[in-house]
């Protein structure tokens, strides 16, 4: 009789163990991704900029990446471009600028272990980490850019979630930088 309550202990550890590793190691965001603007929670002035938006991201177990593709609305009139950083630095890539740079836009890449990636060119310096929440991954970004009117440091925090069966990506992102914080949701559908 002991030895079965053992066995089931032992059974229940390795179980658990194994539920833990699986949750750690959360979802595939692999693939190419339309924005639905129609899902998502965007500010005024960049759900009016926004025609279209692209993801391909491409994982595997030691990072995770992103290109971007954006096409702007030709009848939009834009602000002259933000400042760098407005709605959030490109994590681990370089700067697209202008509506890119309200997008948190441009190349993204980041390590699956929990160890930061660093940027670090004349323009601006950031650091970016991404953690798993069970299946969501967050990724934060600080960085800091040199303007004409000195240093301005921004932070991006953004929660990757599949919703529908992995039909759908939900990136909520919150941007917090001189102007104030900027918050929005962003829903991607698989193509």
């Amino acid at each position: 009789m002991k030895r079965a309550i053992a066995m089931c202990g032992a059974f229940a550890m390795l179980l658990a163990l194994s539920v833990t590793a699986l949750a750690q190691k959360g979802a595939n965001f692999a693939g190419t991704w339309e924005l639905d603007k129609s899902k998502s929670q965007l500010p005024g002035r960049q759900a009016e900029m926004i025609q279209s938006v692209t993801w391909t991201i491409t994982q595997d177990t030691n990072q995770i990446s992103r290109d971007q593709k954006m096409e702007r609305n030709p009848n939009a009139q834009g602000p002259g471009g933000p400042p760098p950083g407005a709605g959030g630095p490109p994590p681990g890539g370089g700067r697209g600028g202008g509506m890119g740079g309200m997008m948190g836009g441009g190349p993204l890449t980041v390590k699956l272990d929990g160890s930061e990636s660093k940027v670090e060119n004349e323009r601006m310096k950031s650091a970016t980490k991404a953690t798993w929440q069970g299946s969501v991954l967050e990724i934060k970004t600080e960085a800091t850019f040199n303007t004409p009117n000195g240093e301005m440091t921004t932070t991006t925090t953004e929660h990757w979630e599949l919703a529908d069966g992995g039909k759908t990506l939900k990136v909520h992102r919150v941007a917090e930088s001189p102007r104030g914080p900027q918050e929005s949701t962003w829903v991607f559908t698989k193509k």
